[in-house]
């Protein structure tokens, strides 16, 4: 132990702590909160997914009067139920925001019924001959696959019967990446029609290695965006999207979206693939979706928009984004005029969070 401590304090940045002193103290969830309002602190939520996301921080937090950074729990609760969010939002298909038509299972009834019957069923329902299938509540990538066949479909279903952690790289018939599955394995499960996108591809130019040129076909006008949105309720404003080129696979995994290195995300996207114009009328139907569903402090908002007309088909919405140095987010507000550096953005949304207690 001493030469671990004599170790530790050869660098600079471990100066200040020594490892003899007390362990943090242990609080309930209540009991933190309650000691939060004693110190009268704002709370910045960070938990991307779960308690953190569905409503239950939220509300504990408003019981006691505590400020705190983001949505409201009902918008919370609202955005996490994916089938929630896009019945919060079809209304607006005159305005250019549309939803994917969806088919939601419990788990139990998947596990009793035939692959063969359940594969039809969901084609003829959903009018496609790919499906996504994604958990109907949770906050990040978990459990998202892409569904070629019948042979895919039982795969999957085989995996939530066994409870397994993860499926493996390309076990499904088209090439994917890792996919983690969720922890305890989802109750309910939403298939839809799988939206498809031609790839975005950065290739280098052969005589120089720090050039590049970038490759889409544009045969589908449909491309895959991110977008922060940041204000207050009713007026929130949007940053400028971000299309991500993916590594392997129709659907980003945890390492790319979270892992610093293994995503490129493009802020804004090139005018190749989408016009300032087109652009600007995708950032007014993302302040449409945002007002909408009553989000305030800041989210995330994932969607296909339609590169020629803008209109935007809605993923999920994001109301604790994931906060890593890797998150689009934090590249999204340094794309503002003026910059919006880390300090000054996570400033904004503490003093947006004060300024709604009031």
């Amino acid at each position: 132990m001493d030469d671990l401590t004599r170790g530790l304090r050869n660098h600079s940045w471990f100066n200040g702590f020594d490892i003899s002193d007390e362990l943090p103290k242990k609080f309930s969830l209540e009991q933190w909160v309650k000691l939060a309002k004693e110190s009268q602190a704002t709370v910045f939520i960070a938990v991307h997914g779960g308690i953190g996301e569905d409503g239950t921080l939220q509300s504990l937090l408003e019981a006691e009067g505590v400020p705190y950074t983001g949505p409201g729990a009902m918008a919370s609760k609202t955005c996490m139920d994916k089938v929630a969010t896009s019945l919060a939002l079809q209304h607006l298909t005159d305005f250019g925001v549309l939803t994917i038509n969806k088919d939601v299972k419990k788990k139990e009834d998947l596990l009793k019924m035939s692959i063969s019957d359940l594969w039809l069923d969901l084609k003829s329902k959903l009018h496609c001959d790919t499906l996504c299938v994604k958990p109907a509540r949770d906050g990040c990538s978990t459990g998202v696959a892409r569904l070629c066949s019948e042979g895919d479909l039982a795969f999957y279903v085989n995996v939530l019967k066994d409870c397994l952690p993860r499926i493996p790289p390309n076990s499904l018939s088209k090439a994917h990446g890792m996919i983690e599955m969720p922890n305890p394995p989802p109750e309910l499960l939403i298939f839809e029609p799988f939206v498809e996108t031609d790839d975005i591809v950065v290739a280098s130019k052969s005589r120089n290695e720090n050039a590049h040129n970038l490759l889409w076909k544009g045969d589908s006008r449909w491309v895959e965006v991110t977008v922060g949105v940041v204000g207050k309720r009713g007026s929130m404003r949007s940053l400028t999207p971000s299309v991500t080129v993916k590594e392997s696979g129709g659907i980003l995994s945890l390492e790319e979206k979270f892992q610093g290195g293994t995503g490129i995300n493009l802020t804004p996207p090139p005018p190749s693939i989408m016009s300032s114009a087109t652009l600007e009328r995708c950032k007014k139907r993302i302040e449409l979706i945002a007002n909408t569903l009553q989000l305030e402090g800041f989210s995330r908002i994932d969607a296909f928009v339609h590169a020629d007309t803008g209109e935007v088909l809605i993923i999920e919405v994001n109301t604790v984004p994931g906060m890593t140095p890797s998150t689009v987010l934090i590249h999204q507000a340094l794309s503002e005029q003026p910059p919006l550096y880390p300090q000054q953005f996570f400033r904004t949304l503490l003093d947006l969070a004060s300024e709604r207690s009031m």
